[in-house]
């Protein structure tokens, strides 16, 4: 191949077609779950595999040969991926591939190969590929860069044209995590920059509404006229007004949609009216602020198991729902969402039923944001520890040994 010369780019589909992979190393594992993507038909040749590999021919996803490369092997292949530790039986397998008209790739010796794998990357539909032009500058760290600053541009929907834009029809119930921007999922935020209109929680990650186009219309939710309606009627009956008009709208939630967030709700009103939706899970604070303040949910020998319980009703109000004295004879961790001013009776309800009154308990408050802080009590103190220092909502509620198995919280 003559080295002056750039690649000429193109799409293969190697759909039930042969493909050749020699070496069942890195390189291999790396390429091979993009092959098994494109539906190839895949036959690696190698006497030793990773354990990564070995569980691809295990789980049926393309057949191995247990053997060195041997002269054939590239009979009727479309494609071949060249990947050994032996720098003799790559130049020969190059040679086979010549002669048999084979595309291959060379992963010892690029400019010796009739192929080269470009950096890929994808987003809703869109397989991007970067192949750098000259061999001189061929970086795969620079190609592999191009190739993420152009990824993240489509998945944040910063980087498509705006007479391009496939925007979201109808409505999306999108989680958009405990509250800091950053933990948002790429499609959430993919979906806000394509809304025309946002209606927002408080609890959701504010600081992403700075972000949106000065078109786009943001309604807080709390502040949306309930009139006759209750207020997730009047939410509802938005949601539903604004998707009617033709418009893309976001219902940007704290936490994940499903867990205390009424998102089921708002879907089965839309159902209702014919509007098409989508539900965008989102992190859950029950799981991600104990974390962010260095707890874990689970840890081996302490908790095998963690409850999530709504503290918003009181353990002695006949609206409740939970079973507190069958969660006070748990061993594992209970994680109490929306309970800070009823955590006195949630904490003389455990004890009463069997919860030594010594269980640590840690209060986050802002969890994940930089106005984050961290209280630590036990479920005897845990009802003078809000009062003393002032926890206020939000604020995730862990209760168990877990909070004691990592470091102390600096003072």
């Amino acid at each position: 191949m003559a080295a002056e010369h750039p690649a000429y780019p193109v799409g293969l589909r190697l759909a039930g077609r042969r493909v050749v992979v020699l070496g069942g190393g890195q390189v291999a594992q790396r390429r091979l779950p993009a092959l098994i993507a494109a539906g190839a038909d895949i036959h690696l040749i190698s006497p030793t595999a990773t354990p990564s590999v070995e569980a691809m021919a295990d789980g049926g996803e393309l057949t191995w040969t247990k053997r060195p490369y041997a002269d054939g092997d590239l009979a009727d292949a479309w494609y071949a991926l060249i990947a050994t530790g032996d720098h003799t039986a790559n130049e020969a397998a190059s040679a086979e591939a010549e002669r048999h008209r084979v595309w291959c790739v060379r992963s010892d010796d690029a400019d010796a190969a009739t192929a080269w794998t470009p950096a890929t990357g994808r987003s809703e539909g869109v397989t991007v590929a970067v192949l750098t032009t000259s061999a001189a500058g061929r970086d795969p760290r620079h190609t592999a860069a191009v190739r993420d600053a152009i990824v993240e541009g489509l998945r944040d929907g910063t980087l498509v044209a705006p007479h391009h834009r496939t925007r979201a029809t109808g409505v999306s119930l999108v989680g958009g995590g405990p509250g800091d921007p950053d933990l948002i999922t790429v499609r959430g935020r993919r979906l806000l920059a394509e809304a025309d209109v946002v209606i927002a929680d408080r609890l959701g990650p504010r600081d992403l509404l700075d972000e949106l186009p000065p078109h786009v219309e943001v309604i807080d939710a709390a502040k949306i006229p309930y009139g006759r309606f209750m207020a997730q009627e009047a939410i509802n009956n938005a949601l539903i007004e604004h998707a009617k008009q033709g418009k893309a709208v976001v219902r940007l939630k704290g936490g994940d949609p499903y867990v205390f967030g009424r998102g089921m709700e708002e879907a089965i009103a839309l159902e209702a009216e014919g509007i098409p939706y989508t539900v965008v899970p989102g992190i859950s604070s029950s799981i991600s602020v104990p974390g962010a303040a260095g707890i874990p949910v689970t840890h081996r020998g302490v908790a095998h198991e963690f409850t999530v319980v709504s503290g918003h009703v009181a353990p002695d109000d006949e609206r409740s729902l939970v079973d507190w004295p069958a969660l006070a004879k748990l061993r594992g961790t209970l994680v109490v969402l929306m309970g800070v001013d009823k955590i006195g009776r949630i904490a003389e309800t455990l004890i009463a039923h069997g919860r030594s009154a010594g269980t640590p308990v840690a209060l986050i408050q802002e969890g994940t944001t930089a106005a984050q802080r961290r209280v630590d009590a036990t479920l005897e103190t845990v009802e003078e520890a809000v009062r003393t220092h002032e926890v206020r909502p939000p604020a995730v509620i862990v209760i168990g040994d877990v909070v004691t198995v990592g470091p102390r919280p600096a003072a």
